[in-house]
């Protein structure tokens, strides 16, 4: 029998990043994986997805650059290069964990874990022990019970990176941030898109204004958005709603995902009340004291880098360097379409009903010198703040490289500074994150 100081089941970024902390705080740890390293993430979700968004950026610049006078033509796509060049960068960081865990000494074994009691793990008819056990199990797509969909030939991200063909016509059930990026993906490389979501209205999640952007790239792009759908039924080749019969030669059925909980079911570890998910404590302990979880499987942020925070902190408090659990309003939230989406904290509706009294000001990308000469006009910057203290308490970014600046409010908040912060710093000249500096300035004089 092994014996370790910490087993990880699951080598998604909550488990292998949290395996990697432990080894430098000189634990001896193993991690067990049953499908690929990388987890959902890496293999089915955040890093395809944004390869085949770059490829559809490539489109979208050979159309930017054909209306300013450097002429091209688009004459063909060899979809099964770009599915090529997706597999070779999963495979890049596929090693780049494989050499993490090598570099620090983690034994990774490949096989389904049962835990045998809250000390003992078995996988691949091995036992093995140890102190601490932590659970990073991730989740899987969840499908909705729509009349037919058993019968349907449908995907999910679990086997839509697969497509070894481009579809020509794509329905995609399900408006919420994969969806919608998806979306994004296909439509430029000439798929014909449709998008059917049962909520009032797509990235029901997302600012409002925001939204509103993203609609009207997705007209241009001549994507059909329904809204508010009733789905009667699906067929081989048809989504019928109340209104209308639309046709497809794939489906993907994007409806939100349900957390891996039954590894947990020997322990008969607690679940929260609505058995979504494990209950824990702040500390990301269950209710069998050395057993912890993190990520998909606990009630907060279905991200990655929300998991691998939580991920480090549970592995802190095992290992006596005990930290404040991870808090919502800390973690950046991001849509990467054209233009991108990026957000966090409490909206002007939230902070309100948290009783603020607050300053929301906001600056558009049209006025804004980089943005103007790099034809990246559409979007604008947000920020809530409390009015007695000048505290940031949300922001929201909505443009070229939104997801990049928003680290710098985010920075500025994690570090406790307020809008006076913002004002007192140089940004550079001309960029697209002086926007953040002049709207600083802006809300307090």
């Amino acid at each position: 029998m092994k014996k370790y100081n910490l087993i990880v089941i699951g080598a998604g970024p909550g488990g292998y990043v949290a395996a990697v902390e432990a080894a430098r705080l000189g634990q001896k740890v193993a991690v067990i994986e049953k499908e690929k390293i990388g987890g959902t993430c890496l293999n089915v979700g955040c890093i395809p997805s944004k390869a085949y968004l770059k490829h559809a950026s490539w489109v979208d610049e050979m159309e930017e650059a054909n209306r300013f006078g450097l002429k091209n033509t688009l004459t063909d796509i060899d979809y099964s290069k770009l599915v090529d060049r997706k597999n070779g960068v999963v495979n890049q960081l596929q090693q780049g964990i494989h050499y993490l865990f090598n570099q620090n000494k983690i034994d990774y074994y490949e096989g389904e874990a049962e835990l045998r009691t809250s000390h003992e793990v078995v996988v691949n008819q091995d036992l093995l022990e140890s102190d601490y056990v932590l659970l990073a199990t991730g989740s899987k797509p969840f499908v909705p019970p729509i009349n037919g969909i058993e019968q349907a030939d449908y995907l999910t991200t679990d086997t839509f990176f697969d497509l070894k063909e481009l579809p020509e016509e794509l329905v995609i059930i399900g408006g919420g941030v994969i969806g919608i990026e998806l979306a994004f993906a296909m439509a430029p490389l000439g798929t014909k898109v449709t998008i059917v979501e049962v909520a009032p209205s797509i990235l029901m999640t997302e600012d409002k204004e925001a939204t509103q952007i993203i609609k009207n790239q997705l007209k241009k792009m001549k994507v059909e958005v329904i809204e508010g759908a009733n789905i009667k039924q699906v067929t081989q080749k048809n989504v019928e709603l109340t209104e209308q019969i639309l046709s497809f030669d794939q489906l993907l059925v994007v409806t939100g995902r349900k957390g891996n909980l039954e590894i947990g079911d020997n322990l008969n570890l607690e679940k929260t009340d609505n058995h979504k998910f494990i209950k824990i404590n702040r500390h990301y302990q269950t209710s069998v004291e050395n057993v912890y979880a993190v990520g998909d499987i606990v009630d907060g942020f279905m991200l990655a880098h929300a998991a691998s925070k939580e991920g480090i902190k549970a592995v802190r408090h095992m290992f006596g360097e005990k930290e404040a659990p991870l808090k919502n309003e800390q973690v950046p939230r991001c849509v990467y379409t054209h233009p991108e989406i990026a957000s966090f904290g409490l909206s002007e509706a939230e902070a309100e009903e948290k009783g603020y009294d607050i300053l929301v000001s906001k600056t558009s990308y049209s006025a804004n010198g980089r943005a103007i000469a790099g034809n990246e006009t559409t979007g604008f910057i947000k920020i809530i703040a409390d009015k007695k203290y000048h505290e940031i308490l949300g922001g929201v970014i909505v443009g070229s490289n939104a997801t990049e600046m928003i680290h710098t409010l985010l920075a500025i908040k994690e570090s406790e500074g307020r809008l006076e912060e913002i004002e007192k710093m140089t940004f550079a000249h001309p960029t697209l994150s002086e926007m953040i500096g002049e709207l600083g300035s802006q809300m307090i004089f």
